[in-house]
C-alpha cells in the first residue's frame, strides 16, 4: 500500500460521516451543478456515506419525473449509480414533528441510518437546525465544515 492510501484509511474523520441528502440536493447536484454536485461527487467517491430510504428514493423519482422531466434521461443512469453507492434504510419510526410530512421521512430516514448530517435546502428542515444529534445544514454549510 503506497503512503497516501495508507494515510486515506486512516483518516477516519470524514470517512465516516454519514448523511441524507435530500431530494432538493441530488435534483441540484444532477441537474446545475455547483455545491451540491460537489458534495455528490464525495459520496461517488466513498469519501463520506449517503443514507436514504426506499421512501425518499421514491420521492426523488417522482419530483424528477413530474417537475423535471428533461432530467429524467439524464436521472435513470444517475440513480443507478446513486442507489449503489448509498446504504438503504428502513425506518420503523413515524416522526410528525414538522409541519410538511416528506420533511419528517427525512428525519426518520437520518435517525435510522445514524447520519450526522441532513444536507437539504428546504427552508423548514434547515430552521430545525438539528434533531437529536444530527446537524442540518445547506450544501454550503456542509462543505465549510467537510473542507476543514
Amino acid at each position: 500500500m503506497k503512503l497516501a492510501e495508507w494515510c486515506m484509511s486512516i483518516d477516519t474523520n470524514k470517512s465516516k460521516l454519514k448523511v441524507i441528502l435530500d431530494t432538493n440536493i441530488l435534483i441540484s447536484a444532477i441537474g446545475f451543478g455547483g455545491k451540491p454536485r460537489k458534495i455528490l461527487q464525495l459520496v461517488l467517491n466513498k469519501q463520506i456515506q449517503a443514507i436514504t430510504s426506499p421512501v425518499l428514493m421514491v420521492e426523488f423519482q417522482d419530483i424528477i419525473f413530474k417537475k423535471f422531466p428533461l432530467l429524467a434521461e439524464k436521472c435513470e443512469k444517475i440513480q443507478i449509480l446513486i442507489k449503489r453507492k448509498t446504504k438503504l434504510v428502513n425506518p420503523k419510526v413515524s416522526l410528525h414533528i414538522l409541519k410538511d410530512e416528506p420533511d419528517n421521512r427525512v428525519l426518520e430516514a437520518a435517525s435510522t441510518g445514524q447520519c450526522q448530517y441532513i444536507i437539504t435546502g428546504d427552508r423548514e428542515l434547515l430552521q430545525l437546525r438539528n434533531y437529536k444529534r444530527i446537524k442540518i445544514l445547506n450544501a454550503d454549510q456542509f462543505l465549510q465544515i467537510f473542507e476543514k
